[in-house]
């Protein structure tokens, strides 16, 4: 009887990025379709989507004029059509009018400890509910440590490496590896190391890459 075959799926998105929920939502949808024909190795990996956001951060509306040139009603627009996408996912966006964007540097160094324990996947979900559903500001330490803590992280460790540069090396050099393989947009799915798939695509998007370029290439 042959092994059932590991899939590494390697993940580039922040965790303020709303499509990046909603594309690994979708992933689940169509992992969910070969249970007990594959397993699933999952890894993600930093990349910021506003990498010179100040620590106080900026406010939705004024972010999305300044680096998408958005009206206010186009704004609200597309936060409606992420509330409906996400509703469909079972992932809830509770958009409001002050809600900020942050800087999310410290965020990825608590994601680069959780991948060596294990918590990595569990640790990203959190800081997105964290996040688009229950607005909490992931740039603070003390919601980070929370939510570390929430996920079965150690306390004292999460607080110390939040106030020491703790894996930012590692970090940057994460980021520079992605942007050097020409990644310039999240989310970013890359399968077996071989098969990249750009942004939120449909469930079955993802189930035939899996189905059709991996699993019947491993038979």
């Amino acid at each position: 009887m042959s092994e059932t075959p590991v899939i590494t799926i390697d993940i580039v998105s922040d965790v303020v990025c709303p499509w990046c929920i909603i594309g690994y939502k979708k992933l689940e949808k169509a992992m969910g379709q070969f249970e007990g024909k594959a397993r699933f190795e999952l890894s993600w990996h930093a990349f910021e989507l506003n990498p010179s956001m100040p620590p106080e951060g900026q406010s939705i509306n004024e972010h999305m004029a300044q680096k998408y040139g958005a009206t206010p009603e186009q704004s609200k627009a597309n936060r409606e059509r992420l509330r409906s996408a996400g509703s469909d996912l079972d992932f809830e966006f509770s958009y409001h009018e002050n809600m900020r964007m942050v800087n999310t540097f410290d965020a990825h160094r608590l994601l680069h400890w959780a991948g060596e324990t294990g918590n990595q996947t569990a640790l990203k979900l959190a800081l997105f509910k964290g996040h688009f559903t229950d607005g909490r500001d992931v740039s603070d330490h003390q919601v980070l440590v929370d939510i570390a803590v929430s996920v079965g992280l150690d306390e004292k460790r999460a607080r110390d490496l939040l106030e020491t540069d703790m894996f930012a090396a590692e970090v940057r050099a994460v980021e520079a590896e992605w942007q050097d393989r020409f990644i310039t947009g999240v989310p970013a799915f890359i399968f077996n190391k071989k098969f990249m798939v750009p942004g939120a695509q449909d469930t079955e998007v993802f189930a035939n890459i899996i189905e059709n370029k991996l699993l019947k290439k491993a038979a």
